[in-house]
């Protein structure tokens, strides 16, 4: 049986916003704080959390949830001092949103694999969107209403893509996609030739998009490779720095091709490293 959860600390945690926000005596940097620039850091520890959880760092992960539930209480403390909602309506929100999206649990539905759960939730959520939006946000197709602007964009990409997908407007398998990727490139290089600023910016763009979707046809997360392929290119030239380093030399005062000698041996030494 689940313990009952200690609420105290949660209440702690809302008095002491509630005193940093408190006009007469606050924090001065607290109070001149708006919706607007605490958006920055709430994006920030997001992503705070995702990399502790990467590393495996447990403790991190601690903290870094800590810091995230922190930016709930300040939106939540802003909203409530302009009579908009408060933290007891946001969580009572989510409380509802969950037991209404897992009626296989509390209510009636049958559903015990988790493809099932997960089909029966999409449907749910599509439900909630139709009903906040008849014909869609700003023009936007109800299909793809509420891919929220603020993702990153490879995410959104792929998101709005699976959007898509479900009413059938999809290529049926991986090979069009690669076709289509070749086209793209052939577009951007045309336009790195002879184009405008603008016109390679959309060929840039569209290019990605697509690589995006042949990412979703992987079913790889594309964020994912990239945070990877980010972490590799860390890993590689801070070695390849060392190595440099080791023979008695200045990064900044080496030509490409010694750079370029030295990432070479990096690599392999990874790669013989490398279980």
């Amino acid at each position: 049986m689940t313990a009952a959860p200690d609420l105290s600390s949660l209440s702690r945690l809302l008095a002491i916003m509630a005193r940093l926000r408190d006009p007469k005596g606050g924090c001065p940097w607290d109070l001149e704080q708006t919706f607007t620039t605490i958006a920055p850091y709430t994006i920030e520890e997001a992503y705070e959390v995702e990399d502790a959880i990467a590393r495996n760092d447990m403790a991190g992960l601690k903290d870094e949830l800590g810091d995230l539930l922190l930016q709930v209480v300040f939106h939540s403390r802003m909203a409530e001092e302009a009579g908009h909602f408060s933290f007891a309506d946001v969580a009572a929100g989510i409380s509802d949103k969950m037991v209404r999206r897992h009626p296989h649990i509390f209510g009636d539905v049958s559903a015990d694999r988790p493809e099932t759960v997960s089909a029966n939730w999409e449907s749910i959520k599509a439900a909630e969107r139709a009903a906040k939006v008849e014909t869609g946000t700003d023009g936007i197709s109800p299909v793809l209403a509420g891919v929220t602007a603020g993702l990153p964009a490879l995410l959104r990409a792929v998101k709005l893509q699976n959007r898509a997908a479900r009413v059938g407007f999809d290529w049926p398998e991986k090979q069009p996609v690669i076709d289509k990727i070749k086209e793209e490139l052939q577009e951007l290089e045309e336009e790195i030739e002879s184009g405008t600023q603008e016109a390679m910016n959309e060929e840039f763009g569209d290019f990605l998009f697509v690589v995006a979707n042949l990412a979703r046809h992987l079913k790889l997360d594309p964020e994912d490779c990239l945070r990877a392929a980010n972490r590799k290119f860390e890993r590689r030239f801070s070695m390849m720095e060392q190595i440099i380093n080791a023979e008695g030399k200045e990064l900044a005062g080496c030509d490409l091709a010694t750079m370029d000698e030295a990432w070479n041996i990096a690599k392999k030494r990874e790669k013989t490293a490398s279980p």
